[in-house]
């Protein structure tokens, strides 16, 4: 610290969201190992834990996930611009902390691209160091664990903000949406853990029920292709989105059906169940028959919905029942 005085981090702390002046103040001139250790545990003994019912169990959620703040404080240290005489502000509130950090993006990066742009950490032996030391979990930026975990947690996005010669970012510990949480918690418990880019795209969908292919692949940072492979993975293998039309897509009615009652559908339920029985004598002229969990899997139907729309076939003479309980089948008549 006596050859690199500014290579400080100065830790504020608040009693209100948007009060000016702080009410505690931290400078820490010690070796970066040390402040980073000293902040971690200020971090964890003021990180507050919230109660979400999921079922018979309750599920545990902080404010901030400590790896969360343990990236986007290692990666302010590893990225920051050594040559300016600033210091690394963390600004601690009731409900957001600000990382306010020297030195502008690396050449290349920018708010558009930070997700998925190949690391580039301006000092890349802190970087180094840090790994090995077991800090982070690779020489990186660890933005897509940000963004990945923030949103999977029903909270909102990081906020980077890119000034002349500065980055801040932010981090809110409000939960907004607890039906995002839940959902995501259980599609995970069942089908496997979420791509960044996969948690990009649905929270999108669930904030603006349909989404078309340029904005899956604006908003995930990726290119059109790979977008394209992402909507299908989530289309075929997850049964969790389908195709509204050419290049759009939305929530299957399994999920739709997962979410409060206030949730509104976009697509008419009449022009659903039409295009369902088109689906189904489409697929039965191809196969033999068919069970009611093709049905789900085909129609992106929950089991009520998949029930429903099989017993107004067979009401209507399109379809024959075969058998009972598991073992029943549908045929065409």
């Amino acid at each position: 610290m006596r050859h690199l005085p500014q290579a400080e981090i100065i830790l504020l702390t608040y009693n209100n969201d948007g009060q000016t002046e702080y009410n505690k103040r931290l400078e820490l001139k010690v070796p970066l190992i040390s402040a980073v250790d000293r902040i971690q545990q200020i971090f964890e003994d003021r990180n507050s834990i919230q109660n979400i019912q999921m079922g018979l169990f309750k599920l545990e959620v902080y404010d901030y996930p400590t790896n969360v703040f343990q990236e986007a404080l290692l990666n302010a240290i590893a990225h920051r611009d050594y040559e300016s005489t600033s210091s690394i502000i963390i600004k601690y509130y009731p409900s957001e902390i600000i990382i306010e950090n020297p030195g502008s993006f690396p050449l290349g990066i920018d708010s558009n691209n930070i997700i998925t742009h190949p690391s580039a950490p301006r000092n890349k032996l802190i970087a180094e160091t840090l790994q090995r030391l077991k800090y982070v979990q690779r020489s990186g930026q660890g933005v897509d664990i940000i963004f990945k975990d923030m949103l999977s947690l029903g909270k909102s996005a990081p906020e980077y903000k890119l000034y002349t010669e500065a980055v801040s970012l932010t981090l809110r510990s409000s939960l907004e949406d607890i039906e995002f949480l839940r959902f995501i918690n259980k599609e995970t418990e069942e089908n496997g853990d979420f791509s960044v880019s996969e948690i990009c795209i649905l929270k999108y969908v669930k904030m603006n029920k349909i989404i078309s292919l340029s904005k899956a692949a604006e908003v995930a940072q990726i290119t059109t292709q790979s977008a394209t492979n992402v909507l299908n993975v989530l289309c075929k293998k997850k049964n969790i989105l389908q195709r509204e039309n050419r290049n759009r897509y939305m929530f299957t009615h399994r999920v739709y059906e997962s979410f409060d009652d206030n949730i509104e559908y976009t697509k008419d339920k009449d022009f659903d169940e039409i295009q369902a029985k088109t689906m189904i004598i489409d697929y039965l002229s191809k196969n033999t028959f068919m069970t009611r969990a093709d049905v789900e899997r085909l129609c992106g139907f929950s089991s009520t919905s998949s029930k429903r729309i099989l017993k107004k076939l067979r009401e209507d003479g399109t379809l024959i029942l075969e058998g009972k309980s598991r073992s029943s089948i549908y045929k065409l008549k």
